[in-house]
């Protein structure tokens, strides 16, 4: 993969194609790591809807267990994305070229904790499943942070419920018959353009969940160091770029 395009997915300097493909791998890593980690602790961790009508559910029929553990999901993923625009913040008022590269290295750094640390946390009972729940959380809620930062929420990448109801808006568009519009009206056109876009990034994500699956079942928790590779490898360059400025800069 040339090193200058591996620069322009994740550098400060933002373009239309390569929000796109960055949000095609990053939902390709969300779907992975949602699916491997349904199968360690029998829950999705991007998908804050439905732990927080899960909360609601057991608080209703006076289970406070689980409602203790939503919480700690839900407070986690705001706190991944309260980070992320921590970092991207910072970034941004130092003119480094890693404003957007520096939460995805922490989420490839989580990962790999994840993947090593996590056979053995398996058989502290009581204890993996909150942590690794809460940890996943922060993760899902770092990247969504990011993406959504650098692409003007237009792109999201670690659920798709949205993507799909947009997928639904373009097709009703697409199918919309415009012969029968009132004079001096607007035709009513789908944006094609976008409706391949969202479509694959639905297929990403699927693609993602259908490897993490196979991964987790196959390798076990060894699935979470390609991903986390993979995201070096999107983010490294940027904070490569960093490190050498700020080298030069020393020694001038």
């Amino acid at each position: 993969m040339p090193i200058d395009y591996v620069r322009r997915l994740t550098s400060r300097e933002r373009t239309v194609e390569s929000n796109r493909h960055l949000g095609f791998v990053l939902a390709f890593v969300a779907g992975a790591t949602n699916a491997g980690a349904f199968l360690a602790v029998k829950q999705y961790t991007s998908h804050m809807t439905g732990i927080v009508s899960s909360m609601a559910d057991n608080l209703a029929l006076g289970d406070l267990g689980p409602v203790l553990a939503g919480l700690g999901g839900l407070l986690s993923f705001l706190a991944g994305a309260a980070t992320s625009a921590i970092m991207v913040n910072y970034s941004r008022r130092r003119q480094l070229h890693s404003e957007y590269a520096l939460p995805l290295l922490l989420e490839a750094g989580l990962l790999l904790c994840f993947g090593v640390l996590g056979t053995r946390l398996s058989a502290i009972e009581g204890l993996f499943i909150p942590v690794t729940v809460m940890l996943l959380c922060f993760m899902m809620g770092l990247q969504n942070a990011v993406i959504s930062k650098l692409s003007n929420a237009e792109i999201r990448t670690t659920h798709v419920t949205g993507v799909v109801t947009d997928i639904g808006i373009e097709l009703g568009k697409l199918m919309y018959w415009n012969r029968s519009s009132p004079a001096r009206q607007p035709e009513v056109r789908a944006n094609r353009a976008r409706l391949r876009v969202l479509v694959t990034l639905v297929a990403s994500f699927f693609a993602g969940g259908v490897l993490g699956a196979l991964g987790f079942r196959f390798v076990g928790y060894s699935l979470t160091i390609p991903l986390a590779l993979m995201l070096v490898l999107l983010a490294g360059v940027p904070a490569i770029d960093d490190f050498v400025t700020m080298v030069r800069k020393s020694r001038a």
